[in-house]
């Protein structure tokens, strides 16, 4: 094995990255795994593992490294075995897979471009290293596009100019070998908004160089505060006002469109880096009411512009403006149901709840959003939303994953819904309807991202009497008996809905309008062309617009009822100092990647100095999380499945992510485990300290979805003739499968006739299928799928699987990385 490690090097010596790859494929394998190894090794007297220590490496699966081959290669590492015992080793074991773990790669990139800020007018260089077993070559790409004249290891913009602002990413390859490097993102500041500040970054530190305006605003006017920083790597952006933060304003710009008066105050911005801080200036903004002068009836002038008043036939009337539409509050409730018990797994919903999530609160809506709820926490989700609404108020339900329609109404189906599920294990959309009709509503809008196929197992009849209001829209990701599609791809994208409608939510215009727009963008993207089309039912006779401005008119008390409803969902534990015995402190903190799924983070403030390792992590949750041990304190948030939310969360820390949090009965009681070692003592047996915490009940945790449906608001109007156990044991037909998207000839599987492990196969290996959808699908590999097409790069193809993450994430950057990846990984025509 000439091209493998060299055999002298101790195994204790190995990269780390070798070593997890090595103990990942050790820990999955059965008859070839970490525990014949070590009775291989146990017969060579040379590094005397025994039975004691093989037990001691099952129970460390309990551990913070959750690893048993992990214990085995570290005694077998203490006890002097070299790489070259431990490829003889694997070579008897016969796992091939392993021994391919120890091999150098044939192409590796060893410096990868950083992402930096700098003024308009200075140089921009980026620099990605490779070796490989033969001679590398290099291109660069500036998103989906070539670089020209940049087939060198640096690329060098000279001056740099606005438009050179975006993403990068440079491809390289040796031989057969391709690699990707990350991505880098370069923001150019204009030097023109500087305001006088100079420019130098020494050594890429931070360096503030367009600080924010004070502004004196009309109310519905639109606020705009820019700053701006250079440096390496990119900084990161938090805007406060009156030193609170606002929620989502994490870009150089602040934009509140229709401002209110209670948006003026103080604002900044805090600009911060791994390594650093720094705060822009504060600047002031006033609101002021809008108002016009009328002279007699004839002239009209602004407040500004009066400078005397006087008698008679000049005399001056204030009157307002014509009233402006408005809201009395704005509520939104968002689910996307992924992990079905009895159905095809979904995976856009994920993303596109996100999405939604965050633009619909930069226009001032209370959002609630929820992943993978069973009919039960679904229907009593509801029912707190429902709490939410009164008068004037502006509702929206957006719904993602599997349903359908019969007789006109639309039926969302829960994760727990039995196959083949009839009305009785479903949500009526109609119904949630009427009810909020009952709350004289001033605007309904119901985004359904599902099929609306119909059911052939369910006969019910609904009779749902609705009232004849004039603030209903419906937006249906699809049309009438027809399938609505999530895209296909090994990263995280938006369903094919969402993908355009995000682009439009936060437009100035009545709600209808936005919609129309999404479908005609919908319209014209070809992987979908002829297979899914928006459709737009409305009965909205004013133009009402999701920008519209929030002017509270119920009382005070009933104001903050309403506010308080709402914030139990949202409720996150105060991050805490943890002091142990032996002088260590831990920072522990949380965020909300979702109102019911928990981001614990823990992370070492203090530690002794005669402490040569410590570390703390999590333990002992609740059997109502049913939280996976290998999945938690992991060293970075994609390694536990924080894909979402990891760019705004600290470095440095162990994170752990805990779903489904509606499902917690009793409050959230955890314990936080020290571990550290001392210079005098052995380093394979550290000390432990713990203690227990208590969260109560965090975010959704706190309206206790988990219990029977204990009110019958929803179920009132809502069909029921069957329990789910007195429905027809039949199967679905066809049609109530999931479809995949391929071009050309290629069709989906039929993915009810596969075995589980074989779910999402490879269409290149198996023959096409029956078709039909009745929801979103996705393919784990990258096959000649539809939705690539747009971004189609002849001749391009990647290393299968590659994936990197971007280093600096923005809103754009995830879909950006997957498009640009899933582009180069086309199958030639």
């Amino acid at each position: 094995m000439s091209d493998s490690l060299d055999r002298s090097t101790k195994i204790n010596l190995l990269k780390e990255a070798v070593v997890k790859k090595l103990c990942d494929v050790l820990d999955k394998s059965n008859g070839k795994g970490w525990r014949k190894l070590g009775e291989i090794v146990g017969n060579d007297r040379r590094f005397k593992v025994s039975s004691d220590d093989m037990e001691m490496c099952s129970l460390r699966v309990l551990e913070v490294e959750g690893s048993p081959s992990l214990m085995l290669l570290r005694l077998m590492g203490e006890r002097g075995c070299t790489t070259g015992h431990l490829i003889d080793y694997l070579q008897t074991l016969g796992n091939s897979e392993a021994l391919q773990c120890l091999r150098p790669p044939a192409l590796q990139v060893l410096i990868q471009p950083q992402s930096a800020a700098l003024m308009c007018g200075h140089n921009l260089r980026l620099s990605c290293h490779a070796v490989g077993k033969s001679p590398v070559q290099y291109q660069w790409f500036k998103s989906r596009e070539e670089v020209p004249n940049s087939a060198s290891p640096e690329l060098l913009i000279s001056p740099v100019q606005l438009k050179d602002a975006g993403f990068y990413i440079c491809r390289v390859n040796s031989g057969d070998a391709c690699e990707f490097s990350q991505w880098a993102q370069v923001d150019v500041l204009n030097g023109s908004t500087s305001y006088g500040q100079s420019y130098h970054s020494i050594d890429g530190r931070l360096k503030v160089v367009v600080q924010p305006q004070s502004q004196r605003l009309h109310v519905g006017e639109t606020l705009q505060l820019e700053c701006g920083a250079v440096g390496r790597p990119i900084p990161r952006y938090q805007w406060h006002r009156n030193g609170i933060p606002i929620p989502n304003a994490t870009k150089r710009k602040l934009l509140i469109p229709h401002v209110m008066q209670d948006h003026h105050g103080r604002y900044r911005c805090e600009i911060s880096s791994s390594t650093e801080r720094m705060w822009s200036n504060e600047v002031h903004v006033v609101i002021a009411p809008r108002i016009s002068v009328q002279i007699s009836g004839a002239m009209e002038c602004s407040e500004d512009d009066i400078y005397a008043i006087g008698g008679g036939s000049n005399e001056l009337f204030l009157n307002s403006l014509p009233e402006q539409l408005h809201a009395t509050d704005k509520v939104a409730l968002l689910i996307g149901n992924l992990s079905y018990q009895n159905h095809p797994q979904l995976k856009a919903p994920m993303v596109d709840v996100y999405d939604l999530t965050n633009l619909l609160r930069q226009l001032n809506f209370k959002v609630v959003s929820l992943l993978d709820l069973t009919e039960s926490e679904m229907r009593n989700a509801v029912d707190e939303f429902l709490l939410l609404l009164h008068k004037g108020v502006y509702g929206l339900l957006y719904y993602a994953g599997h349903g359908y329609e019969n007789y006109g109404n639309s039926f969302m189906v829960p994760v727990d819904a039995p196959n083949p599920y009839r009305s009785a294990n479903c949500l009526c959309v109609q119904s949630i309807l009427k009810l909020m009709q009952e709350k004289e509503t001033g605007l309904n809008v119901f985004l359904l991202d599902m099929c609306r196929k119909r059911n052939i197992h369910d006969d019910s009849t609904p009779n749902i009497v609705l009232r004849v209001t004039a603030n209903i829209v419906f937006g249906y990701a699809t049309c009438q008996d027809a399938e609505a599609f999530e895209l296909s791809s090994t990263g995280f994208t938006n369903g094919v809905f969402v993908k355009f409608l995000k682009k439009r939510l936060m437009d100035d215009e009545k709600i209808t309008v936005v919609l129309d727009r999404v479908a005609e963008d919908m319209g014209q993207f070809d992987a979908t062309k002829g297979k899914q089309a928006l459709e737009i039912r409305s009965s909205l006779s004013e133009r009402r617009a999701l920008t519209d401005p929030i002017l509270a008119e119920d009382s005070a008390d009933l104001a903050h009822a309403h506010s308080r409803q709402w914030a139990k969902a949202h409720e996150l534990p105060e991050s805490m100092c943890l002091d142990f015995d032996c002088g260590a402190q831990i920072k522990l903190g949380f965020a909300a990647e979702f109102s019911n799924v928990l981001i614990i983070y823990t992370h070492i403030i203090k530690k002794p100095e005669d402490m040569s390792f410590c570390q703390a992590h999590v333990t002992d949750f609740t059997q109502d999380l049913d939280v996976d041990p290998k999945e938690m304190n992991r060293e970075t948030p994609e390694e536990t499945g924080i894909y979402l939310l990891s760019s705004s969360l600290p470095q440095h820390c162990l994170y752990t992510r805990l779903s489904s949090l509606q499902k917690l009965r009793e409050e959230l009681v955890f314990t936080v485990c020290l571990q550290g070692t001392f210079a005098a003592m052995d380093e394979d047996h550290p000390v432990h300290w713990t203690k227990s915490v208590n969260i109560g009940k965090p975010l959704i945790a706190r309206l206790d979805l988990h219990r029977a449906m204990r009110r019958n608001s929803c179920l009132q109007t809502c069909p029921m003739p069957h329990s789910p156990s007195q429905s027809p044991c039949h199967s679905p037909g066809p049609e109530h499968h999931h479809y995949l998207l391929y071009h050309g000839s290629h069709q989906a599987q039929d993915l009810n006739r596969l075995s589980p492990q074989h779910r999402y196969p490879d269409v290149c290996e198996h023959p096409p299928g029956a078709v039909g959808g009745c929801g979103f699908a996705y393919h784990d590999h990258l096959s000649q799928c539809s939705y690539e097409r747009e971004y189609e790069a002849d001749g391009l193809v990647s290393s299968p699987g590659k994936l990197s993450i971007p280093i600096e994430a923005t809103e754009d950057m995830n879909e950006l990385q997957t498009v640009f990846i899933n582009s180069l990984q086309l199958q030639p025509q």
